[in-house]
Protein backbone atom coordinates (compact mmCIF):
# COMPACT_ATOMS: atom_id res chain seq x y z
CA UNK A 1 0.00 0.00 0.00
CA UNK A 2 1.40 3.03 -1.11
CA UNK A 3 1.83 5.67 1.67
CA UNK A 4 0.61 8.95 -0.27
CA UNK A 5 1.26 11.67 2.75
CA UNK A 6 5.30 10.66 2.31
CA UNK A 7 7.33 12.66 0.57
CA UNK A 8 8.21 11.58 -3.45
CA UNK A 9 11.75 11.22 -4.20
CA UNK A 10 13.98 8.90 -6.04
CA UNK A 11 14.39 7.00 -2.47
CA UNK A 12 11.21 6.78 -2.38
CA UNK A 13 10.44 5.52 -6.02
CA UNK A 14 13.45 2.88 -5.22
CA UNK A 15 11.71 1.57 -1.86
CA UNK A 16 8.55 1.02 -4.11
CA UNK A 17 9.97 -0.69 -6.99
CA UNK A 18 12.66 -2.48 -4.61
CA UNK A 19 16.15 -1.01 -7.21
CA UNK A 20 18.62 1.11 -5.99
CA UNK A 21 18.72 4.56 -5.97
CA UNK A 22 21.40 5.10 -8.42
CA UNK A 23 19.41 2.85 -11.09
CA UNK A 24 16.00 5.36 -10.72
CA UNK A 25 18.26 7.93 -10.73
CA UNK A 26 19.79 7.02 -14.20
CA UNK A 27 16.27 5.86 -15.30
CA UNK A 28 14.80 9.38 -14.75
CA UNK A 29 17.27 11.10 -16.77
CA UNK A 30 17.31 8.62 -19.34
CA UNK A 31 20.35 6.61 -19.11
CA UNK A 32 21.54 4.36 -22.12
CA UNK A 33 22.67 2.09 -18.99
CA UNK A 34 19.11 0.96 -17.53
CA UNK A 35 16.81 -0.79 -20.01
CA UNK A 36 13.92 0.41 -21.38
CA UNK A 37 11.49 -1.97 -19.64
CA UNK A 38 13.29 -0.63 -15.97
CA UNK A 39 12.78 3.34 -17.43
CA UNK A 40 8.88 2.49 -18.12
CA UNK A 41 8.45 1.56 -14.76
CA UNK A 42 10.30 4.04 -12.93
CA UNK A 43 8.83 6.62 -14.94
CA UNK A 44 5.06 5.46 -14.72
CA UNK A 45 5.65 5.22 -10.96
CA UNK A 46 7.21 8.88 -10.79
CA UNK A 47 4.07 10.06 -13.21
CA UNK A 48 1.43 8.35 -10.65
CA UNK A 49 3.16 9.83 -7.78
CA UNK A 50 3.59 13.20 -9.54
CA UNK A 51 7.08 13.31 -8.91
CA UNK A 52 9.18 16.43 -9.62
CA UNK A 53 12.72 16.69 -9.55
CA UNK A 54 14.82 18.70 -6.96
CA UNK A 55 16.26 21.14 -9.26
CA UNK A 56 18.61 22.05 -6.16
CA UNK A 57 19.93 19.05 -5.44
CA UNK A 58 20.64 17.96 -9.23
CA UNK A 59 22.13 21.10 -9.42
CA UNK A 60 24.66 20.76 -6.12
CA UNK A 61 25.54 17.63 -7.78
CA UNK A 62 26.67 19.19 -11.56
CA UNK A 63 28.54 21.72 -9.56
CA UNK A 64 25.66 24.34 -11.98
CA UNK A 65 23.10 26.64 -11.13
CA UNK A 66 21.30 26.15 -14.11
CA UNK A 67 21.05 29.88 -14.64
CA UNK A 68 22.34 32.25 -17.61
CA UNK A 69 22.27 36.16 -17.56
CA UNK A 70 21.22 38.28 -19.90
CA UNK A 71 22.85 42.15 -19.44
CA UNK A 72 21.27 44.25 -21.73
CA UNK A 73 20.66 48.02 -22.30
CA UNK A 74 17.03 47.92 -21.87
CA UNK A 75 14.07 45.40 -22.13
CA UNK A 76 11.68 47.82 -23.13
CA UNK A 77 12.87 48.67 -26.75
CA UNK A 78 11.58 46.29 -29.04
CA UNK A 79 14.86 44.67 -30.76
CA UNK A 80 16.18 43.57 -27.27
CA UNK A 81 12.63 42.23 -26.04
CA UNK A 82 12.48 40.32 -29.46
CA UNK A 83 16.37 39.30 -28.63
CA UNK A 84 15.24 37.60 -25.18
CA UNK A 85 12.56 35.75 -26.60
CA UNK A 86 15.11 33.87 -28.48
CA UNK A 87 17.16 33.23 -25.69
CA UNK A 88 14.15 31.79 -23.40
CA UNK A 89 13.66 29.58 -26.02
CA UNK A 90 17.10 27.91 -26.51
CA UNK A 91 17.76 27.77 -22.21
CA UNK A 92 14.39 26.03 -22.02
CA UNK A 93 15.14 23.43 -24.35
CA UNK A 94 18.27 22.90 -21.82
CA UNK A 95 16.54 23.37 -18.29
CA UNK A 96 17.90 26.43 -17.89
CA UNK A 97 16.33 29.77 -15.89
CA UNK A 98 17.54 32.71 -17.50
CA UNK A 99 17.59 36.14 -15.34
CA UNK A 100 17.65 39.86 -17.01
CA UNK A 101 19.88 42.69 -16.04
CA UNK A 102 19.21 46.32 -17.31
CA UNK A 103 21.89 48.52 -17.64
CA UNK A 104 20.06 51.78 -18.89
CA UNK A 105 22.95 52.65 -21.02
CA UNK A 106 24.97 52.90 -17.25
CA UNK A 107 28.24 51.88 -17.98
CA UNK A 108 28.89 51.66 -13.73
CA UNK A 109 25.71 49.59 -13.77
CA UNK A 110 27.04 47.38 -16.50
CA UNK A 111 30.01 46.51 -14.37
CA UNK A 112 28.81 46.28 -11.35
CA UNK A 113 25.88 43.54 -12.38
CA UNK A 114 28.33 41.41 -14.20
CA UNK A 115 31.11 41.59 -11.09
CA UNK A 116 28.39 40.51 -9.04
CA UNK A 117 27.89 37.59 -11.40
CA UNK A 118 30.79 35.83 -10.93
CA UNK A 119 30.59 34.43 -7.43
CA UNK A 120 28.94 31.33 -9.14
CA UNK A 121 25.56 33.03 -9.20
CA UNK A 122 25.24 31.91 -13.50
CA UNK A 123 27.30 29.31 -15.41
CA UNK A 124 27.15 32.10 -18.24
CA UNK A 125 26.66 35.79 -19.84
CA UNK A 126 25.40 36.70 -22.64
CA UNK A 127 25.75 40.54 -23.36
CA UNK A 128 24.92 43.79 -25.58
CA UNK A 129 26.96 46.19 -24.05
CA UNK A 130 25.80 49.57 -23.24
CA UNK A 131 27.15 52.31 -25.74
CA UNK A 132 27.72 55.38 -23.16
CA UNK A 133 31.35 54.74 -23.47
CA UNK A 134 33.94 52.06 -24.79
CA UNK A 135 35.07 49.53 -22.27
CA UNK A 136 36.81 47.02 -24.37
CA UNK A 137 39.66 46.57 -21.77
CA UNK A 138 36.86 45.49 -18.85
CA UNK A 139 35.23 42.51 -21.00
CA UNK A 140 39.22 41.34 -22.30
CA UNK A 141 39.59 40.26 -18.45
CA UNK A 142 36.19 39.51 -18.19
CA UNK A 143 35.69 36.78 -20.95
CA UNK A 144 38.66 34.23 -19.04
CA UNK A 145 36.56 34.40 -16.15
CA UNK A 146 33.17 33.10 -17.00
CA UNK A 147 31.76 31.83 -20.73
CA UNK A 148 30.18 34.94 -21.91
CA UNK A 149 28.56 35.64 -25.66
CA UNK A 150 27.88 39.43 -27.29
CA UNK A 151 25.29 40.20 -29.16
CA UNK A 152 24.29 42.59 -31.28
CA UNK A 153 26.74 45.70 -29.80
CA UNK A 154 30.11 44.07 -29.46
CA UNK A 155 33.59 44.51 -29.13
CA UNK A 156 34.89 43.38 -32.75
CA UNK A 157 38.70 43.39 -30.74
CA UNK A 158 37.76 40.65 -28.15
CA UNK A 159 39.01 37.01 -28.75
CA UNK A 160 35.38 36.07 -27.75
CA UNK A 161 31.79 35.04 -29.79
CA UNK A 162 29.91 37.51 -31.17
CA UNK A 163 26.77 37.15 -33.09
CA UNK A 164 25.96 40.61 -34.86
CA UNK A 165 24.15 41.72 -38.15
CA UNK A 166 25.54 43.12 -41.56
CA UNK A 167 25.02 46.80 -40.30
CA UNK A 168 27.62 48.52 -42.87
CA UNK A 169 25.90 46.67 -45.53
CA UNK A 170 22.36 47.54 -44.78
CA UNK A 171 23.46 50.80 -44.28
CA UNK A 172 24.49 51.33 -47.54
CA UNK A 173 21.38 49.61 -49.46
CA UNK A 174 18.94 51.71 -47.48
CA UNK A 175 21.24 55.09 -48.06
CA UNK A 176 21.05 53.88 -51.90
CA UNK A 177 17.42 53.52 -51.61
CA UNK A 178 16.63 56.56 -50.34
CA UNK A 179 19.07 58.42 -53.35
CA UNK A 180 16.98 55.81 -55.64
CA UNK A 181 13.66 58.24 -54.48
CA UNK A 182 15.70 61.12 -55.50
CA UNK A 183 17.27 62.40 -52.22
CA UNK A 184 20.62 64.24 -52.35
CA UNK A 185 20.53 65.79 -49.27
CA UNK A 186 20.15 63.35 -46.80
CA UNK A 187 20.50 63.89 -43.01
CA UNK A 188 21.91 60.98 -40.64
CA UNK A 189 20.57 60.77 -37.15
CA UNK A 190 23.18 58.79 -35.09
CA UNK A 191 23.05 56.84 -32.06
CA UNK A 192 25.51 54.54 -30.98
CA UNK A 193 28.44 56.09 -32.03
CA UNK A 194 30.98 54.65 -29.48
CA UNK A 195 29.90 51.27 -30.75
CA UNK A 196 31.21 49.11 -34.13
CA UNK A 197 27.45 48.60 -35.35
CA UNK A 198 27.41 52.84 -34.48
CA UNK A 199 30.40 52.94 -36.46
CA UNK A 200 29.56 50.57 -39.38
CA UNK A 201 26.08 51.96 -39.93
CA UNK A 202 27.37 55.40 -40.49
CA UNK A 203 29.91 54.05 -42.62
CA UNK A 204 28.17 52.38 -44.98
CA UNK A 205 25.84 55.73 -45.17
CA UNK A 206 28.99 57.86 -45.48
CA UNK A 207 30.60 55.07 -48.04
CA UNK A 208 26.75 55.16 -50.45
CA UNK A 209 26.79 58.82 -50.45
CA UNK A 210 30.13 58.84 -52.15
CA UNK A 211 29.43 55.80 -54.74
CA UNK A 212 27.16 58.63 -55.64
CA UNK A 213 28.91 61.79 -55.62
CA UNK A 214 27.47 63.75 -52.82
CA UNK A 215 29.97 64.73 -50.26
CA UNK A 216 29.08 64.09 -46.38
CA UNK A 217 28.38 66.98 -44.88
CA UNK A 218 29.02 67.66 -41.10
CA UNK A 219 25.88 69.96 -41.27
CA UNK A 220 23.28 66.88 -41.81
CA UNK A 221 24.49 65.52 -38.94
CA UNK A 222 22.51 64.77 -35.48
CA UNK A 223 23.98 62.90 -32.64
CA UNK A 224 21.95 61.46 -30.33
CA UNK A 225 21.12 62.40 -26.77
CA UNK A 226 19.41 60.15 -23.50
CA UNK A 227 16.53 63.19 -23.72
CA UNK A 228 13.76 62.72 -26.40
CA UNK A 229 12.68 66.49 -26.29
CA UNK A 230 16.42 67.50 -26.84
CA UNK A 231 16.27 65.47 -29.72
CA UNK A 232 13.47 66.38 -31.02
CA UNK A 233 14.79 70.27 -30.80
CA UNK A 234 18.02 69.10 -32.24
CA UNK A 235 15.80 67.93 -36.02
CA UNK A 236 13.67 70.73 -35.92
CA UNK A 237 16.74 72.85 -35.99
CA UNK A 238 17.97 70.52 -38.68
CA UNK A 239 15.04 70.79 -40.99
CA UNK A 240 14.17 74.58 -40.53
CA UNK A 241 18.34 75.48 -41.16
CA UNK A 242 19.78 72.74 -43.66
CA UNK A 243 16.21 71.53 -45.10
CA UNK A 244 17.49 67.88 -46.20
CA UNK A 245 15.07 66.09 -48.24
CA UNK A 246 15.38 62.54 -46.13
CA UNK A 247 16.51 61.42 -42.19
CA UNK A 248 17.97 58.61 -42.02
CA UNK A 249 17.91 56.84 -38.23
CA UNK A 250 20.22 54.68 -37.02
CA UNK A 251 17.98 53.85 -34.16
CA UNK A 252 14.41 53.51 -33.61
CA UNK A 253 14.98 56.35 -30.69
CA UNK A 254 14.92 58.78 -33.37
CA UNK A 255 11.52 57.88 -34.98
CA UNK A 256 8.65 59.93 -32.67
CA UNK A 257 11.17 63.14 -32.64
CA UNK A 258 11.45 62.74 -36.46
CA UNK A 259 7.84 62.43 -37.29
CA UNK A 260 6.75 64.70 -34.69
CA UNK A 261 9.38 67.70 -35.69
CA UNK A 262 7.82 67.19 -39.33
CA UNK A 263 3.96 67.60 -38.23
CA UNK A 264 5.50 70.61 -35.84
CA UNK A 265 7.22 72.27 -38.61
CA UNK A 266 4.06 71.22 -41.38
CA UNK A 267 6.28 69.22 -43.73
CA UNK A 268 4.63 66.50 -45.55
CA UNK A 269 6.07 63.22 -45.25
CA UNK A 270 6.91 61.68 -48.01
CA UNK A 271 6.37 64.24 -50.16
CA UNK A 272 9.33 67.05 -48.57
CA UNK A 273 11.14 65.22 -46.36
CA UNK A 274 11.77 61.06 -46.49
CA UNK A 275 12.30 58.99 -43.23
CA UNK A 276 13.49 55.87 -43.05
CA UNK A 277 15.23 53.83 -39.33
CA UNK A 278 16.50 50.90 -38.18
CA UNK A 279 13.90 49.50 -36.31
CA UNK A 280 11.80 46.33 -34.96
CA UNK A 281 8.79 48.10 -33.92
CA UNK A 282 5.91 46.17 -35.04
CA UNK A 283 4.13 49.05 -35.22
CA UNK A 284 6.14 50.80 -37.82
CA UNK A 285 3.49 49.93 -40.71
CA UNK A 286 0.54 51.59 -38.71
CA UNK A 287 2.84 54.84 -38.35
CA UNK A 288 1.04 57.73 -40.75
CA UNK A 289 2.60 57.58 -43.35
CA UNK A 290 3.91 53.71 -42.68
CA UNK A 291 7.57 53.97 -41.87
CA UNK A 292 10.13 52.33 -44.16
CA UNK A 293 12.44 50.02 -41.59
CA UNK A 294 15.72 48.16 -41.28
CA UNK A 295 14.72 45.27 -38.94
CA UNK A 296 17.30 43.22 -37.54
CA UNK A 297 16.53 39.27 -37.28
CA UNK A 298 16.49 40.06 -33.26
CA UNK A 299 15.17 36.90 -32.38
CA UNK A 300 17.61 34.44 -34.40
CA UNK A 301 20.62 36.86 -33.00
CA UNK A 302 18.83 35.64 -29.54
CA UNK A 303 18.78 31.81 -30.35
CA UNK A 304 22.23 32.24 -32.07
CA UNK A 305 24.01 34.01 -29.10
CA UNK A 306 21.87 31.20 -26.77
CA UNK A 307 23.09 28.36 -29.17
CA UNK A 308 26.61 29.82 -28.72
CA UNK A 309 26.47 29.68 -24.86
CA UNK A 310 25.13 26.53 -24.50
CA UNK A 311 27.85 24.83 -26.88
CA UNK A 312 30.40 26.45 -24.26
CA UNK A 313 28.73 25.32 -21.31
CA UNK A 314 28.65 21.78 -22.58
CA UNK A 315 31.93 21.49 -24.01
CA UNK A 316 30.94 21.06 -27.61
CA UNK A 317 33.26 22.45 -30.40
CA UNK A 318 31.99 26.13 -31.47
CA UNK A 319 32.15 26.71 -35.61
CA UNK A 320 35.43 27.89 -36.84
CA UNK A 321 33.90 30.93 -36.95
CA UNK A 322 33.49 33.30 -33.93
CA UNK A 323 31.73 36.08 -35.58
CA UNK A 324 28.51 34.89 -36.91
CA UNK A 325 26.70 37.81 -39.04
CA UNK A 326 22.78 37.60 -39.80
CA UNK A 327 21.21 39.39 -42.65
CA UNK A 328 19.05 42.33 -42.12
CA UNK A 329 15.89 43.20 -43.98
CA UNK A 330 15.13 46.59 -45.45
CA UNK A 331 11.05 46.49 -45.90
CA UNK A 332 9.93 49.67 -47.78
CA UNK A 333 6.87 51.55 -46.73
CA UNK A 334 4.82 55.21 -47.63
CA UNK A 335 7.93 56.92 -45.54
CA UNK A 336 10.18 57.05 -48.22
CA UNK A 337 7.57 56.99 -51.19
CA UNK A 338 8.97 54.57 -53.63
Amino acid sequence: MKNMGEAVNIKRLAQELNISIATVSKALNDSYEISLKTKNRVWNLAKELNYTPNPAASNLRSNKTKTIAVVIPCVANNFFSLSIMGIEEIARQYGYHVLIYQTHENIEAEKAFTNSLLNGRVDGILTSVSSSEYNSEYYANLVKKIPLVFFDRVYEDLDAVKVTTDDYEIAFEATEHLIECGCTKIAYLFGLENLPAGKARFAGYCDALKAHGIAVSEQLIVKYQDNEEFNLQQIKELLGKYKPDALFSSIEEFIIPAYCACREMGLQIPNEVKILSFSNLSTAKLLSPSLTTISQPAFEIGREAAKCLFKILNNKQLDDEQNIILKSVLTKRESTGC
